[in-house]
């Protein structure tokens, strides 16, 4: 059977499902096609989260953003590890993609405390350019439907079981006054959901990734866009050098499928080929570190874009996450945010500090790296918390002490999830790590908490360390003393949330050869091409932000209607 489409998209995250929409909207007949049973890809585990200068909602807020600053600022982030074109194609359409957004039905508000990830560099923001999606309602899917989309991360929930957006973690996170309000709310409105919940045990109300996935797929199915399931890319099809369509395994057949316009690789990195891994980035590296799951991203089709010709670029990058191991979780857990949580440190086998802990995670798991190139001590790290911060912080799988004590905990996880010991020596003669050297830290760093200033890396010395602080705690929201027993430690690995290497694009998506030359009829985005953010990482959203804008310049291009760079002076101006 011949199946005929203009274009062909490969993967079901954020990315994929934008640009299928958008070719649809444009008059073209896209198809889709996702190699494992659910929908979503790593983009429905996120938190949602897309980066987007200049939008709307920013003057609204107040803040002023422009096109000549948020450029600069990237290209300064990028380092010259992207063309300064693709930088300000992505700077001008960010906000016409999320406007984009909005009109079908996957609404957007800004976060306008949430700070760019580098305060340090010209042209960032204390906050505005990172949007959080909106709730979306379940119900619209349809249980079925729901059931096809990949599930979100245990560490996203509250109790394994109830959603919160980004405003409602930062507020329990932070122990704001409302913050026990706010969690009651949550947790009273999923328990009166009683009808939904005889369905199915997934709460109605999606955040985060999910409510992006969510109201993406609605968008797919309202204009009865194909999505097939259990259909990996087997390879691609070229003829005199334009790539035509794919070949696919469909019900365990090969099928040719062709794409008169073209094929967008939109199916994540290669997180999880462990091969790949070894070939390309720092070492020791194990697929098991990651963040994101089993299945995914092992790199298939950034390897059949190279078979087609594709250059390679940034393969050495990745979106880099500190990890940690939760017994029969399928994946493990990124520790985004406690780190900041004031009364932790961070200390190598050593026993010593190599990092401030409240900083961005991809410069975390950097500083993994780096200090073990130097020490040989940093794989793995240990976070160090006392009695007092157990109980009143959630951290990895635990939650606050004063809500689920240790006995209530998992027994297995003893030992293998979370140490604990009446000392600092006992913790350390448990862990392996050097008593003498975390005495010493933690000494430090208590004196660091009665100052408030921490002299060694500058922890809460910005305000994107202080928006995961403790508001009530002074005269550092990130600072406290360690010293009440019982002391406790979870293991840390240098894990990601993605790799940042793929196949090289231009400023409308199109895959580049190896001189530089667009492949006719194939594009790229997301994950699945090398990141117009260089080695960097300038704010939360800088994933998917890029993956559903160079989409949506992708399908432009191929229904005909390329857009030309409006601020193209900005390219000599600063050349």
């Amino acid at each position: 059977m011949q199946h005929d489409f203009d274009l062909v998209v490969v993967g079901s995250g954020a990315g994929a499902l934008l640009g299928a929409i958008r070719a649809a909207d444009l008059g073209l007949k896209p198809l889709v096609i996702e190699k494992t049973a659910l929908v979503g890809g790593t983009s429905a585990t996120s938190g949602g989260g897309i980066w987007i200068p200049c939008n709307d909602d920013m003057a609204r807020e107040g803040l002023k953003d422009s096109v000549d600053v948020a450029f600069g600022y990237v290209k300064a982030c990028a380092k010259g590890m992207a063309s300064d074109e693709r930088v300000l194609a992505y700077v001008e359409t960010a906000r016409v993609m999320a406007s984009y957004l909005e009109q079908i039905g996957v609404r957007y508000r800004a976060m306008p405390k949430y700070a760019d990830y580098y305060p340090h560099i010209e042209g960032s923001l204390p906050g505005g350019r990172t949007m959080d999606p909106l709730d979306f309602n379940a119900r619209k899917l349809g249980h079925q439907a729901l059931e096809d989309l990949r599930p979100t991360n245990p560490g996203q929930l509250i109790f394994g079981r109830m959603q919160m957006n980004a405003f409602e973690a930062q507020t329990i996170l932070a122990r704001e006054r409302k913050a026990k309000l706010v969690l009651a709310w949550i947790m009273l409105r999923y328990f009166l959901d009683y009808p939904w919940r005889r369905k199915t045990p997934r709460d109605r109300r999606l955040t985060g990734g999910q409510a992006l996935m969510g109201g993406l797929l609605h968008a797919l199915r309202k204009r009865d866009i194909p999505l097939w399931l259990k259909t990996p890319l087997k390879s691609l099809t070229l003829e005199q050098g334009r790539v035509t369509g794919a070949v696919v395994e469909r019900d365990g057949v090969a099928v040719t499928v062709s794409a008169r316009r073209g094929v967008l690789l939109a199916a994540g990195g290669f997180e999880r080929n462990q091969a790949m891994r070894e070939q390309h980035l720092p070492q020791p590296t194990d697929q098991a570190w990651t963040a994101t799951p089993p299945g995914c991203n092992t790199g298939d089709a950034i390897t059949a874009g190279a078979e087609a010709g594709g250059a390679l670029h940034l393969m050495a990058h990745s979106w880099g996450a500190p990890t940690l191991h939760v017994l029969k979780e399928e994946k493990f857990r990124a520790l985004f945010v406690e780190r900041s949580l004031p009364g932790c440190l961070v200390v190598n086998s050593r026993g010593e500090r190599f990092v401030n802990e409240s900083c961005p995670y991809p410069e975390f798991q950097q500083a993994m790296y780096a200090d073990h190139a130097r020490s040989g001590a940093a794989i793995p790290a240990w976070i160090v918390f006392d009695a007092e911060f157990r109980r009143k912080y959630p951290i990895g799988p635990l939650p606050p002490g004063e809500a689920v004590p240790d006995e209530r905990l998992r027994k297995s996880w003893l030992g293998a999830v979370y140490w604990k010991d009446g000392s600092l020596d006992g913790l350390a003669a448990q862990i392996g790590v050097d008593a003498a050297g975390l005495a010493a830290s933690v000494a430090r760093m208590n004196e660091f908490a009665r100052t408030g200033v921490d002299a060694q890396f500058g922890r809460g010395g910005n305000v994107f360390d202080r928006y995961y602080g403790d508001v009530n705690v002074k005269p550092n929201p990130n600072l406290a003393p360690i010293g009440k027993p019982p002391f406790y430690a979870i293991r840390l690995w240098p894990g990601e949330i993605g790799t940042k290497g793929g196949l090289l694009t231009d400023a409308d998506a199109r895959v580049l050869n190896a001189a530089g030359q667009p492949i006719e009829g194939l594009y790229c985005t997301g994950n699945n091409a090398a990141s117009v953010m260089g080695p960097a990482y300038p704010g939360a959203g800088s994933t998917l932000g890029p993956a559903m804008t160079f989409a949506y310049r992708a399908a432009a291009h191929m229904a005909g209607r390329p857009m030309a760079l409006q601020r193209a002076d900005l390219l000599t101006a600063q050349a």
